[in-house]
Protein backbone atom coordinates (compact mmCIF):
# COMPACT_ATOMS: atom_id res chain seq x y z
CA UNK A 1 0.00 0.00 0.00
CA UNK A 2 1.63 3.28 -0.86
CA UNK A 3 2.03 6.26 1.13
CA UNK A 4 -0.44 9.08 1.02
CA UNK A 5 2.60 11.51 2.24
CA UNK A 6 4.54 13.15 -0.30
CA UNK A 7 7.22 14.26 1.76
CA UNK A 8 7.56 10.72 3.57
CA UNK A 9 10.15 9.83 0.69
CA UNK A 10 12.36 12.39 0.75
CA UNK A 11 15.80 12.76 2.77
CA UNK A 12 16.42 15.05 5.52
CA UNK A 13 18.03 18.11 5.19
CA UNK A 14 20.89 18.94 6.26
CA UNK A 15 22.27 22.67 7.60
CA UNK A 16 23.92 25.24 5.70
CA UNK A 17 26.94 26.14 7.85
CA UNK A 18 27.13 29.83 8.19
CA UNK A 19 29.62 32.10 7.14
CA UNK A 20 31.31 32.44 10.23
CA UNK A 21 31.86 28.72 10.88
CA UNK A 22 33.46 28.65 6.85
CA UNK A 23 35.79 31.03 7.37
CA UNK A 24 37.10 29.77 10.98
CA UNK A 25 37.19 26.41 9.15
CA UNK A 26 39.38 27.78 6.11
CA UNK A 27 41.99 30.05 8.63
CA UNK A 28 42.09 26.79 10.34
CA UNK A 29 42.91 24.58 7.64
CA UNK A 30 45.58 27.13 5.86
CA UNK A 31 47.32 27.71 9.33
CA UNK A 32 47.82 23.72 10.12
CA UNK A 33 49.17 23.52 5.76
CA UNK A 34 51.60 26.57 6.70
CA UNK A 35 52.69 25.18 10.00
CA UNK A 36 52.80 21.58 8.37
CA UNK A 37 54.95 22.97 5.27
CA UNK A 38 57.26 24.72 7.78
CA UNK A 39 58.07 21.82 9.69
CA UNK A 40 58.17 19.28 6.83
CA UNK A 41 60.79 21.27 5.03
CA UNK A 42 62.64 23.26 7.96
CA UNK A 43 62.39 20.37 10.80
CA UNK A 44 65.30 20.97 12.85
CA UNK A 45 66.63 24.77 11.79
CA UNK A 46 64.05 26.43 14.63
CA UNK A 47 65.49 24.67 17.37
CA UNK A 48 69.07 26.43 17.36
CA UNK A 49 67.67 29.83 16.78
CA UNK A 50 65.16 29.58 19.89
CA UNK A 51 67.82 28.36 21.68
CA UNK A 52 69.50 30.98 21.39
CA UNK A 53 67.06 33.75 21.63
CA UNK A 54 66.04 31.48 24.81
CA UNK A 55 70.04 32.04 26.20
CA UNK A 56 69.79 35.60 24.99
CA UNK A 57 66.19 36.64 26.92
CA UNK A 58 67.34 35.01 30.17
CA UNK A 59 71.37 36.56 30.36
CA UNK A 60 69.43 40.37 29.93
CA UNK A 61 66.58 38.95 32.49
CA UNK A 62 69.88 38.02 34.98
CA UNK A 63 72.07 41.59 33.73
CA UNK A 64 69.75 42.91 35.80
CA UNK A 65 70.36 41.17 39.10
CA UNK A 66 74.22 40.91 38.40
CA UNK A 67 73.91 44.93 37.63
CA UNK A 68 72.27 45.62 41.52
CA UNK A 69 74.69 43.64 42.84
CA UNK A 70 78.00 45.11 41.14
CA UNK A 71 76.58 48.48 42.42
CA UNK A 72 76.09 47.69 45.87
CA UNK A 73 79.52 45.36 45.86
CA UNK A 74 81.21 49.21 44.84
CA UNK A 75 79.50 50.94 46.81
CA UNK A 76 80.44 48.92 50.31
CA UNK A 77 83.98 48.46 48.93
CA UNK A 78 85.04 52.17 48.68
CA UNK A 79 83.22 52.97 51.97
CA UNK A 80 84.59 50.80 53.67
CA UNK A 81 87.11 52.79 55.46
CA UNK A 82 84.55 54.89 56.31
CA UNK A 83 82.83 52.03 57.77
CA UNK A 84 85.21 50.78 59.77
CA UNK A 85 86.21 54.22 61.83
CA UNK A 86 82.68 55.78 62.45
CA UNK A 87 80.78 53.08 62.49
CA UNK A 88 77.12 53.37 63.13
CA UNK A 89 78.12 56.74 64.56
CA UNK A 90 78.38 58.15 60.94
CA UNK A 91 74.50 58.28 60.79
CA UNK A 92 74.00 60.13 63.69
CA UNK A 93 76.84 62.41 63.94
CA UNK A 94 76.53 66.24 63.32
CA UNK A 95 79.32 67.83 61.85
CA UNK A 96 80.87 67.85 58.31
CA UNK A 97 84.34 68.86 59.04
CA UNK A 98 86.60 67.27 55.87
CA UNK A 99 89.60 69.62 56.89
CA UNK A 100 90.03 67.83 60.42
CA UNK A 101 88.67 64.63 59.15
CA UNK A 102 85.34 64.69 61.15
CA UNK A 103 81.92 63.34 59.19
CA UNK A 104 78.44 62.94 60.76
CA UNK A 105 76.13 62.32 57.75
CA UNK A 106 72.74 63.58 60.32
CA UNK A 107 72.52 66.98 58.48
CA UNK A 108 71.75 65.40 55.44
CA UNK A 109 69.58 62.48 56.45
CA UNK A 110 67.47 64.95 58.28
CA UNK A 111 67.61 67.48 55.02
CA UNK A 112 66.31 64.44 52.86
CA UNK A 113 63.75 63.61 55.57
CA UNK A 114 62.28 66.74 56.03
CA UNK A 115 62.01 68.06 51.99
CA UNK A 116 60.86 64.57 51.42
CA UNK A 117 58.02 64.91 53.61
CA UNK A 118 57.11 68.26 52.79
CA UNK A 119 56.89 67.54 49.21
CA UNK A 120 54.74 64.88 50.10
CA UNK A 121 52.48 66.94 52.16
CA UNK A 122 52.31 69.38 48.85
CA UNK A 123 51.72 66.57 46.10
CA UNK A 124 49.32 63.93 47.52
CA UNK A 125 46.85 66.10 47.30
CA UNK A 126 47.08 67.42 44.23
CA UNK A 127 47.90 64.26 42.66
CA UNK A 128 44.96 62.37 43.66
CA UNK A 129 42.97 65.16 43.64
CA UNK A 130 43.98 65.46 39.66
CA UNK A 131 43.91 61.38 39.01
CA UNK A 132 39.97 61.44 40.67
CA UNK A 133 38.96 64.33 38.45
CA UNK A 134 40.84 62.37 34.93
CA UNK A 135 39.22 58.83 35.73
CA UNK A 136 35.28 60.11 37.52
CA UNK A 137 35.34 63.38 36.23
CA UNK A 138 36.79 65.02 33.25
CA UNK A 139 35.07 64.64 30.03
CA UNK A 140 36.00 62.07 27.62
CA UNK A 141 37.49 64.59 25.03
CA UNK A 142 39.99 66.67 27.81
CA UNK A 143 41.48 63.33 29.55
CA UNK A 144 44.12 62.81 26.82
CA UNK A 145 44.83 66.48 26.97
CA UNK A 146 44.77 66.56 30.68
CA UNK A 147 47.03 63.40 31.28
CA UNK A 148 49.48 64.23 28.62
CA UNK A 149 49.90 67.61 30.85
CA UNK A 150 50.27 65.75 33.43
CA UNK A 151 52.83 63.49 32.23
CA UNK A 152 54.77 66.52 30.41
CA UNK A 153 55.78 67.54 33.98
CA UNK A 154 58.44 64.26 33.89
CA UNK A 155 59.56 65.19 30.69
CA UNK A 156 61.39 68.07 31.92
CA UNK A 157 64.80 67.90 32.73
CA UNK A 158 65.55 68.28 36.71
CA UNK A 159 68.09 71.15 36.04
CA UNK A 160 65.47 73.35 34.28
CA UNK A 161 63.05 73.23 37.17
CA UNK A 162 66.45 74.17 39.27
CA UNK A 163 66.76 77.41 37.19
CA UNK A 164 63.06 77.87 37.51
CA UNK A 165 63.14 77.76 41.28
CA UNK A 166 66.23 80.11 41.29
CA UNK A 167 64.51 82.93 39.25
CA UNK A 168 60.89 82.25 39.22
CA UNK A 169 60.04 80.38 42.76
CA UNK A 170 62.35 82.29 44.97
CA UNK A 171 61.69 85.70 44.50
CA UNK A 172 57.69 84.38 44.87
CA UNK A 173 58.47 83.17 48.12
CA UNK A 174 60.60 85.98 49.04
CA UNK A 175 58.50 88.83 48.39
CA UNK A 176 54.74 86.67 48.55
CA UNK A 177 54.95 83.58 50.58
CA UNK A 178 57.45 83.93 53.47
CA UNK A 179 56.24 87.10 54.80
CA UNK A 180 52.88 86.34 55.30
CA UNK A 181 53.97 82.71 57.03
CA UNK A 182 56.61 84.23 59.04
CA UNK A 183 54.17 87.07 60.37
CA UNK A 184 51.48 84.50 61.21
CA UNK A 185 53.02 81.30 61.57
CA UNK A 186 56.55 82.43 63.20
CA UNK A 187 54.96 80.98 66.70
CA UNK A 188 55.16 77.20 65.26
CA UNK A 189 59.52 77.96 64.87
CA UNK A 190 58.50 76.46 60.96
CA UNK A 191 58.62 79.80 59.95
CA UNK A 192 61.65 82.04 61.14
CA UNK A 193 64.43 83.60 60.41
CA UNK A 194 65.86 85.09 57.17
CA UNK A 195 63.88 85.35 54.14
CA UNK A 196 66.00 84.75 51.19
CA UNK A 197 63.39 82.34 49.44
CA UNK A 198 66.01 79.40 48.57
CA UNK A 199 65.35 77.10 51.81
CA UNK A 200 64.13 74.16 52.86
CA UNK A 201 60.55 74.96 51.90
CA UNK A 202 61.76 76.11 48.26
CA UNK A 203 63.45 72.57 47.97
CA UNK A 204 60.32 70.68 49.27
CA UNK A 205 57.96 72.39 46.69
CA UNK A 206 60.06 71.57 43.70
CA UNK A 207 60.20 67.97 44.74
CA UNK A 208 56.55 68.15 44.92
CA UNK A 209 56.32 69.52 41.11
CA UNK A 210 58.54 66.68 40.36
CA UNK A 211 56.64 63.97 41.77
CA UNK A 212 53.29 65.10 40.81
CA UNK A 213 53.18 63.21 37.83
CA UNK A 214 54.07 60.23 39.14
CA UNK A 215 51.89 59.76 42.16
CA UNK A 216 49.51 61.16 39.60
CA UNK A 217 50.02 58.46 36.94
CA UNK A 218 49.99 55.57 39.11
CA UNK A 219 47.26 56.44 40.77
CA UNK A 220 45.13 56.97 37.66
CA UNK A 221 45.95 53.69 37.18
CA UNK A 222 44.85 52.20 40.42
CA UNK A 223 41.69 53.66 39.76
CA UNK A 224 41.22 52.39 36.76
CA UNK A 225 41.35 48.96 38.05
CA UNK A 226 38.57 49.44 40.25
CA UNK A 227 35.34 47.28 39.09
CA UNK A 228 32.81 49.22 37.40
CA UNK A 229 30.06 47.58 39.09
CA UNK A 230 31.42 48.87 42.50
CA UNK A 231 30.45 52.24 41.05
CA UNK A 232 27.56 50.92 39.86
CA UNK A 233 26.75 49.37 43.30
CA UNK A 234 27.14 52.25 45.14
CA UNK A 235 25.28 54.79 43.12
CA UNK A 236 22.35 52.06 42.92
CA UNK A 237 22.34 52.28 46.69
CA UNK A 238 21.32 56.14 46.13
CA UNK A 239 24.61 57.71 46.94
CA UNK A 240 25.92 60.71 45.72
CA UNK A 241 29.04 61.35 43.44
CA UNK A 242 31.41 62.20 45.40
CA UNK A 243 30.27 59.24 48.18
CA UNK A 244 30.64 56.82 45.48
CA UNK A 245 34.26 58.21 44.79
CA UNK A 246 35.14 58.31 48.50
CA UNK A 247 32.87 54.72 49.35
CA UNK A 248 33.37 52.56 45.91
CA UNK A 249 36.53 53.94 44.51
CA UNK A 250 39.22 55.15 46.82
CA UNK A 251 38.23 53.02 49.53
CA UNK A 252 39.07 49.71 47.04
CA UNK A 253 42.21 51.42 45.65
CA UNK A 254 44.01 52.87 48.67
CA UNK A 255 46.37 50.48 48.95
CA UNK A 256 47.32 51.30 45.50
CA UNK A 257 47.49 55.16 46.27
CA UNK A 258 49.81 54.08 49.26
CA UNK A 259 51.81 52.44 47.11
CA UNK A 260 52.12 55.84 44.78
CA UNK A 261 52.76 57.66 47.32
CA UNK A 262 55.62 55.60 48.39
CA UNK A 263 57.10 55.18 44.89
CA UNK A 264 57.21 59.05 44.62
CA UNK A 265 59.18 59.35 48.30
CA UNK A 266 61.51 57.58 46.28
CA UNK A 267 61.75 59.98 43.77
CA UNK A 268 61.87 62.77 46.01
CA UNK A 269 64.48 61.17 48.58
CA UNK A 270 66.98 60.74 44.73
CA UNK A 271 66.29 63.50 43.34
CA UNK A 272 69.97 65.96 42.97
CA UNK A 273 70.29 68.89 40.45
CA UNK A 274 66.96 70.67 41.28
CA UNK A 275 67.27 70.13 45.42
CA UNK A 276 71.00 71.18 45.04
CA UNK A 277 70.12 74.61 43.14
CA UNK A 278 67.28 75.58 45.80
CA UNK A 279 68.05 74.22 49.12
CA UNK A 280 71.27 76.34 49.95
CA UNK A 281 73.15 73.66 50.44
CA UNK A 282 74.55 74.24 54.25
CA UNK A 283 75.17 71.13 56.66
CA UNK A 284 73.03 71.95 59.56
CA UNK A 285 69.93 71.12 61.55
CA UNK A 286 66.87 73.90 61.83
CA UNK A 287 63.46 73.97 62.63
CA UNK A 288 62.56 76.53 60.47
CA UNK A 289 61.47 75.98 56.80
CA UNK A 290 63.31 78.63 56.00
CA UNK A 291 66.84 78.03 56.78
CA UNK A 292 69.13 76.56 54.08
CA UNK A 293 70.05 72.62 54.12
CA UNK A 294 71.61 70.24 52.68
CA UNK A 295 70.37 66.40 51.40
CA UNK A 296 72.40 62.82 50.91
CA UNK A 297 72.14 63.56 46.81
CA UNK A 298 73.15 67.20 47.23
CA UNK A 299 76.04 66.67 49.44
CA UNK A 300 77.59 63.70 46.48
CA UNK A 301 77.26 65.92 43.65
CA UNK A 302 78.81 69.08 45.22
CA UNK A 303 81.57 67.62 47.22
CA UNK A 304 82.64 64.43 45.28
CA UNK A 305 84.60 65.77 42.60
CA UNK A 306 86.13 68.18 45.61
CA UNK A 307 87.30 65.13 47.59
CA UNK A 308 90.76 64.97 48.50
CA UNK A 309 91.30 62.35 51.25
CA UNK A 310 90.54 58.81 51.10
CA UNK A 311 88.30 59.03 54.03
CA UNK A 312 86.81 62.23 52.87
CA UNK A 313 85.99 60.32 49.49
CA UNK A 314 84.79 57.28 51.92
CA UNK A 315 82.14 58.66 53.86
CA UNK A 316 80.88 60.56 50.28
CA UNK A 317 80.52 57.09 49.12
CA UNK A 318 78.74 55.53 52.31
CA UNK A 319 76.21 58.76 52.48
CA UNK A 320 75.71 57.12 48.53
CA UNK A 321 75.23 53.08 49.70
CA UNK A 322 72.89 54.27 52.22
CA UNK A 323 70.70 56.29 49.61
CA UNK A 324 71.36 53.54 47.46
CA UNK A 325 69.81 51.05 49.92
CA UNK A 326 66.78 53.50 51.00
CA UNK A 327 65.40 54.01 47.70
CA UNK A 328 65.66 50.24 46.35
CA UNK A 329 63.83 49.46 49.80
CA UNK A 330 60.96 52.40 48.92
CA UNK A 331 60.50 51.66 45.31
CA UNK A 332 60.16 47.70 46.31
CA UNK A 333 57.87 48.62 48.66
CA UNK A 334 55.77 50.68 46.41
CA UNK A 335 55.98 48.71 43.47
CA UNK A 336 54.99 45.99 45.61
CA UNK A 337 51.88 47.59 46.88
CA UNK A 338 50.80 49.24 43.39
CA UNK A 339 51.01 45.11 41.94
CA UNK A 340 48.45 44.24 45.14
CA UNK A 341 45.67 45.92 43.53
CA UNK A 342 46.50 46.20 39.68
CA UNK A 343 47.98 43.35 39.38
CA UNK A 344 45.48 41.07 41.08
CA UNK A 345 42.82 43.43 39.61
CA UNK A 346 43.92 42.27 36.09
CA UNK A 347 44.31 38.55 36.71
CA UNK A 348 41.16 38.29 38.38
CA UNK A 349 39.66 39.95 34.96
Amino acid sequence: MNSSDPFASQKPVTSVPSLAQTSAERKKTTGGAALQRIRTRHPRSSRIPDAIFRVLIALTALSVFVIVVLIVYELVDKSRQSLHQFGIGFFYGHDWDPVNGDFGAAPFIYGTVVSSILALLLAVPLSVGVAVYITEMCPVALRAIISFLVELLAAIPSVIYGLWGIFVLAPLLRQYIQPPLGKYLGWTGLFTGPQFGLGMLAAGIILAIMIVPIVASITREVLNAVPQNQREAVLALGATRWEMIRMGVLRNARIGIVGAIILGLGRALGETMAVTMVIGNRPEIAKSLFAPGYTMASVIANEFSEATGDLYLSALVEIGLALFLVTLVVNALARFLVWSITGSTRVNA
